[in-house]
């Protein structure tokens, strides 16, 4: 436990490249794509299966070269992000092409690992560079680091019950209450003292996607019990690899995007 809140403890300056943001997120956000992939590819390749990690960091490559300068630009358009999608999509099944050494599988490893890392974790920065609402980038984390650290909590104390004990076994129901609760206080908390006229809305995302990111969390684990290993790595004493410590992030960050660009931006008016 000593090290593992150590690790977080020397996670806490990733905190300032939030505050910033721009570039900043950019390029952690990067980093956790380009760490994250290969983490990812190594579990599939325990099993026998062969992904192109050349592709994932093409892809990774393009969706970020092409970001930039568009973002350097000021003229990002989301159609382009949907026109990655489709690349990815139709590159992971040409890779399926030397039959004598590729199988299906290798393809939708390819395609599944890029979308679920790559494409799930640039939904940070594309909150960021949402209009008004870049501050809702803060409810990610909030979310994410705040359900897992308070269900950890509530699991020690009160935790009786399995929540999915094929899966994850020490997780609890009680601790995923706890997870919830937690969630819900941080997020009120911080929408109180920095967007007073969002409050209701960061009660509702930390209401609803804590959940989000545990969900997160248990498909990740569902993944290294097929690939048969304990962590995608070990490069956060504690924690495992980038894998282990995002893993919540890549399903809470579409939420809240999702969430901010329509129930906020459409469906609220605002």
């Amino acid at each position: 436990m000593r090290t593992r809140v150590i690790s977080g403890l020397a996670m806490v300056p990733l905190l300032l490249v939030v505050y910033f943001g721009g570039y900043w997120l950019i390029a952690l956000t990067l980093a956790v794509s380009v760490i994250g992939i290969k983490e990812f590819f190594s579990g599939f390749r325990k099993m026998g299966i062969q992904p192109s990690l050349k592709l994932g960091y093409a892809a990774i490559a393009l969706l970020y070269g092409v970001h930039c300068y568009m973002y350097y630009m000021g003229d990002f358009n989301n159609i382009f992000v949907m026109a990655w999608l489709v690349l990815v999509v139709m590159a992971g099944s040409l890779y399926m092409f030397d039959l004598e050494k590729r199988k299906p599988e290798d393809a939708m490893a390819s395609i599944t690992g890029i979308i679920y890392i790559v494409f799930f974790a640039f939904h940070i920065v594309l909150i960021d560079e949402t209009d008004n609402f870049s501050i809702m980038k803060w409810l990610v984390l909030l979310t994410a680091f705040g359900s897992d650290i308070f269900a950890y909590f509530s699991g020690m104390l009160f935790g009786k019950h399995k929540l999915c004990p094929n899966l994850s076994p020490k997780k609890t129901i009680e601790g995923a209450v706890g997870g919830v609760i937690g969630s819900v206080i941080l997020s009120a908390l911080f929408g109180f003292i920095f967007a007073r006229q969002y409050l209701i809305h960061f009660v509702i995302i930390g209401l609803l996607a804590s959940p989000v990111s545990m969900l997160g969390d248990l498909t990740a684990s569902a993944y290294k019990r097929k690939m048969g290993i304990k962590d995608y790595g070990d490069l956060i004493p504690g924690h495992g690899g980038v894998m282990d410590r995002f893993d919540s992030v890549l399903f809470t960050a579409p939420f809240v995007y999702y969430y901010v660009t329509i129930v906020m931006r459409y469906f609220m008016g605002l």
